[in-house]
């Protein structure tokens, strides 16, 4: 398996252990609001205020994406929709912009989430106050979603 194959592989598995960290893997986890609600129009981000557990947010979709961290992202990626496609894409760029990129592709996963612990509130260091995951589990996600280590 040649480097580019590798990277693949790990960029997705690292994208699952996010969605499974966020409570949004699954099935209809694209659509997915803060909280357990669901959306069902892909056109753009549904920028709807959900409150739980005290906390209120705009957080949708797999990557429970803000809706203001949306709005900057989407014009720079030129992102046509809120499609899983789009949202696959918004989460990269967000793991490129916490420096975290490098380290996925080259499998050095716990690097990597804990330059994106303040990217989403569920990885481990977060200090957001939300339920937080053990980074032990996510690292064992991320080796059954097929992501190769260094």
């Amino acid at each position: 398996m040649d480097k580019t194959e590798i990277a693949y592989k790990n960029i997705r598995a690292f994208l699952i252990m996010i969605q499974y960290a966020e409570g949004t893997y699954g099935k209809d986890g694209y659509k997915r609001l803060y909280g357990g609600g669901s959306f069902n129009d892909f056109a753009k981000h549904p920028n709807s205020k959900q409150t739980k557990w005290g906390i209120t947010s705009t957080a949708a979709g797999a990557y429970q994406i803000l809706s203001k961290t949306w709005n900057e992202i989407q014009p720079k990626l030129g992102l046509p929709d809120f499609s899983p496609a789009s949202q696959d894409k918004a989460a990269i760029e967000l793991i490129r912009r916490r420096k975290a990129l490098d380290d996925v592709y080259a499998g050095r996963f716990a690097q990597a989430i804990a330059k994106c612990r303040k990217e989403w509130a569920s990885l481990p260091g977060a200090g957001y106050g939300q339920n937080e995951k053990n980074v032990q589990n996510l690292l064992a996600v991320i080796k059954v979603a097929g992501g190769m280590t260094a």
